[in-house]
């Protein structure tokens, strides 16, 4: 053994060097401060910005036992055997989180929509215990993002950074309340950007990192090394719920445009471009002669819409709003999804091998259409509009068509496909969309689509 020690001491030696060179070069790079004893910490950046850290409690109302809609239908209680099961009553459920101070003149909380969701009471804690119980000023479930305002004086807040400026790779911090611990600090760097398709929300763009991220950080912050806050913590993958070195957060150049109509209406007022879009892939670019590798391809402009309007074509590569690129649907949906309606934008598109620029004011969103995203985020990737004359079952049925569902998308992971007509929803029927968005809203678990797919009718149930 004390051989093997000292044959170990040399590489030991060498070790320990290279840490020490490696340490003094990250610190050379990072803007760390140096401690009394000469070493790198964060600790002078969390002293000012964890203060504008909260704790989020919330109590609402749940019902003892949340079952499947099928559970109520007749004929799939007789042909399963179900036994009867009564809902129990009411009861009062509480839930923790994380939300952040990002005005401390005027109180206002960032903080996540599902820590707020269905809420009776809300209560503020903050790192030096003061309570205050919050109003809810808006939410908007389609990004996850909701606005709390508390009336407290002496608050601290953290100023909002640019989100676009990141790069992988870079260094940021994670602040919140895991598993209601308390107010926890970790660190990691950014593992990847525009991460979307995750099925976690309607509207997804969201920041990647591997700073640890457990149950209760939700609504937190994440900021950079300078101390500005670049996300709002929101969600992890993993298969037993705990950390595994995969977050997200949704980043704050969504959060700020998100922010400022909840401020405004309370909620998000989306507008519609009104084009039906799919990715480009390097077959569909081969096959229709396409310079471009990424872009949203217009297959069809709906009827009176900002799209058609502006000039609009199907066949055209959307690659750019606002001179913000578009690497593929899911991107052009986000940018238009957080455009105020009326609202004037650049469109930059290819067309026959030309890049083109068109101005388009962006519409309100049809009474007889829906996008699945502004229904439930497990519905989004796909189109609902009314069932209109021209249509072969018009007059025969009554219902909601589902023109197109993205493949690979919530929606269509969840079973839907492009033509099915939706009857009802928890055996509650529908004739329009109007219908179709009112029962959606008022579905309280698992949500189950009576469609009709050619001759044959089928549920369809989303968990």
């Amino acid at each position: 053994m004390t051989k093997h020690r000292l044959k170990s001491a040399p590489m030991a030696f060498l070790v320990t060097l290279a840490l020490l060179v490696i340490t003094q070069s990250a610190a050379a790079q990072w803007p760390l401060a140096l401690n009394d004893r000469g070493r790198p910490t964060l600790a002078p950046v969390l002293e000012e910005v964890t203060p504008a850290v909260v704790n989020i409690s919330v109590t609402g109302k749940t019902t003892r036992m949340q079952r499947n809609p099928l559970y109520d239908d007749p004929f799939f209680r007789r042909f399963f055997n179900f036994p009867q099961q009564e809902q129990g009553p009411a009861r009062p459920q509480q839930s923790v989180g994380s939300g952040v101070i990002i005005d401390a003149g005027k109180g206002y909380v960032l903080t996540n929509h599902h820590v707020i969701a269905n809420a009776e009471e809300i209560v503020v804690t903050l790192l030096d215990r003061r309570r205050f119980e919050a109003e809810l000023v808006g939410s908007d479930e389609g990004t996850d993002i909701a606005l709390l305002k508390i009336d407290g004086k002496n608050l601290t807040s953290l100023d909002i950074g640019d989100s676009t400026e990141l790069k992988v790779g870079d260094f940021v911090l994670a602040i919140g309340n895991p598993f209601g611990l308390g107010q926890t600090v970790t660190s990691g760097i950014v593992s990847a950007l525009g991460r979307s398709g995750l099925n976690i929300e309607g509207y997804e763009d969201f920041i990647q990192t591997d700073a640890s991220i457990n149950p209760g950080n939700s609504g937190g912050a994440l900021i950079d090394l300078d101390g500005r806050l670049v996300g709002i913590n929101t969600a992890i993958v993993a298969p037993a719920g705990g950390n595994v070195g995969i977050g997200f957060a949704v980043p704050t150049q969504m959060v700020k445009r998100v922010m400022e109509q909840l401020l405004e209406y309370g909620e998000v007022r989306r507008g519609r471009l009104g084009v039906i879009i799919q990715d480009v892939t390097p077959d569909l670019a081969k096959a229709l002669g396409l310079d471009a590798i990424e872009g949203a391809v217009v297959t069809q402009v709906e009827a009176d819409s900002a799209a058609e309007a502006a000039g609009i074509k199907a066949g055209d590569v959307v690659v750019a709003v606002d001179g913000q690129p578009v690497t593929g649907s899911a991107a052009l949906r986000n940018l238009i999804g957080l455009i105020r309606v009326g609202d004037k934008v650049n469109v930059t598109l290819l067309r026959d091998g030309r890049r083109k620029t068109v101005d388009a004011k962006i519409g309100k969103a049809s009474a007889a259409r829906l996008a699945g995203a502004d229904s439930i985020p497990k519905l989004s990737g796909a189109q609902f509009q009314n069932l209109e004359r021209s249509h072969p079952l018009y007059g025969e049925v009554k219902g909601v068509l589902v023109p197109q569902v993205e493949q690979g998308s919530p929606a269509w992971r969840n079973g839907l496909r492009s033509n099915d007509v939706i009857v009802a929803v928890n055996r509650r029927p529908v004739d329009t969309v109007d219908d179709l968005s009112e029962a959606l809203g008022k579905a309280e678990s698992a949500i189950a689509l009576n469609i009709l797919r050619g001759n044959i009718r089928m549920f369809v149930v989303i968990q």
